[in-house]
């Protein structure tokens, strides 16, 4: 019995349509079985050549012999039959072929997988999959890398779903993912979980992927749509993710707090024709009221753990203020504009500072927020940066200087490369005449 059979019996049958079912099953088992034959194989490109032919094989015989009971078994034991073909054909794998005949020898006469197989199957994915995010997400690689790759292995995305997202050619994306796979193979990144005084600025590394993969999915950097859900629900689901692999890290939560608090409010930020809506505008009605939970429970978790003070904490604190007002003139502003002077003090940003510039007009009025927009220092990086033009535009609009807050309205909109941004950017502009 060949390796299409090598598992638990079939719950499908012929007539059943297995496509829609192979989908789903690819996309809950992928990163797991590529998390798995990365520890095999100590190479993540290796591992995901081999996923997808065991996913090509899955799409072939399932249609003929149904979708088998345990697909995640089946699907890891066709790929390591095919990584044994591939590590025998190799003189210098020998050593890796040896470990996975033995792994193979497991198994029952004709295929089957055997119990204790599936249980050492099951308590290895935790490890894995922790192991394949914290490789996918090393610092060796560019950032646009390090996302492209998580999404790829970790997510379980298809190339032409990432190139989608991001709004770039097919071919594009295919080869940013190519190089970085071939960027950890060159660099020697071994396929482990950091411990000691590396794991730290490991870590950090991997909750700047996620939180760059939900912003751009939050606040879309070019193209036509503002808003492009797939990637913050891709970015919450990853947080998830993490947050159940790494149960004592309270920056985790921190960030699961940040992003499933900011999703709660997808469904209010753009109008029926796609246009932005302001926070301030929203219908808070339509926010998610699941979400909201989620995130200020994952921040109780994070302050529990004694990690109030962390970045993403902080951040969380400023959204779960918004979430808990039911209007907008119920916000705390006095206690926004002190988290972020809390964020500013240890992670002094010029962003953070125009974040605290809003907050701070609403607490003790546009004045003295602009006189902190005036003391940032110049620099190339923000004078291209369309959000201060913005926030100042809306600063002297509200102290009555229209023709100099009109004139940062259309600088702003000249900066925006998202189209539906530069439009509201320019209404904004026009609205003031």
């Amino acid at each position: 019995m060949g390796p299409a059979r090598a598992a638990t019996r079939r719950v499908t049958g012929p007539t059943e349509h297995p496509h829609a079912a192979l989908d789903a099953v690819v996309r809950i088992e992928l990163p797991r079985l590529i998390g798995a034959l990365a520890r095999m194989t100590g190479d993540v490109g290796t591992a995901e050549e081999l996923a997808q032919e065991a996913t090509v094989a899955a799409l072939e015989q399932w249609p003929r012999d149904g979708v088998p009971r345990n697909p995640g078994a089946w699907l890891t034991t066709t790929a390591k039959r095919r990584a044994v073909d591939l590590f025998r054909r190799n003189d210098s794998l020998r050593d890796k072929y040896a470990q996975l005949a033995h792994e193979l020898d497991r198994e029952r006469p004709g295929g089957a997988v055997s119990t204790d197989f599936d249980a050492a199957l099951d308590d290895r994915i935790d490890d894995d999959l922790l192991r394949l995010i914290f490789t996918s997400c090393h610092p060796v690689l560019a950032p646009e890398g390090r996302a492209a790759l998580t999404l790829r292995v970790v997510g379980g995305l298809s190339v032409a779903e990432i190139a989608r997202a991001y709004l770039v050619p097919e071919p594009t994306m295919a080869a940013r993912i190519t190089r970085a796979k071939k960027a950890l193979t060159k660099a020697g990144v071994p396929f482990e979980v950091p411990e000691g005084p590396d794991r730290a600025a490991r870590l950090s590394s991997v909750l700047q992927v996620i939180y760059l993969v939900f912003n751009e999915g939050y606040s879309a950097t070019f193209g036509s749509d503002w808003l492009r859900t797939d990637l913050t629900l891709e970015a919450v689901r990853l947080a998830r993710v993490l947050a159940g692999l790494m149960p004592d890290e309270p920056e985790v939560f921190g960030l699961a707090a940040l992003l499933e608090i900011q999703a709660s409010r997808n469904a209010a930020r753009v109008g029926p024709d796609g246009t932005p809506v302001l926070l301030l505008d929203q219908d808070r009605t339509r926010w998610d009221p699941l979400l909201i939970r989620r995130g200020l429970s994952a921040l109780a978790r994070a302050e529990q753990l004694g990690g109030a003070g962390g970045h993403y904490a902080l951040q969380a604190a400023v959204a779960a203020c918004h979430a808990r007002a039911a209007r907008p003139e119920d916000t705390d502003w006095q206690r926004i504009a002190m988290l972020y002077q809390a964020i500013s003090s240890r992670w002094p940003s010029p962003v953070v500072e125009i974040n605290r510039a809003v907050a701070v007009s609403f607490a003790d009025g546009p004045a003295a927020a602009l006189e902190i927009l005036d003391r940032l220092p110049d620099s190339p990086a923000l004078r291209s940066y369309h959000l201060l033009p913005s926030v100042r535009g809306d600063l002297l609009s509200k102290l009555g200087r229209t023709a100099d807050a009109r004139a940062e309205f259309q600088r702003a909109a000249a900066l925006s490369r998202n189209e539906q941004e530069r439009a509201l950017l320019l209404a904004r502009a026009d609205g003031l005449t």
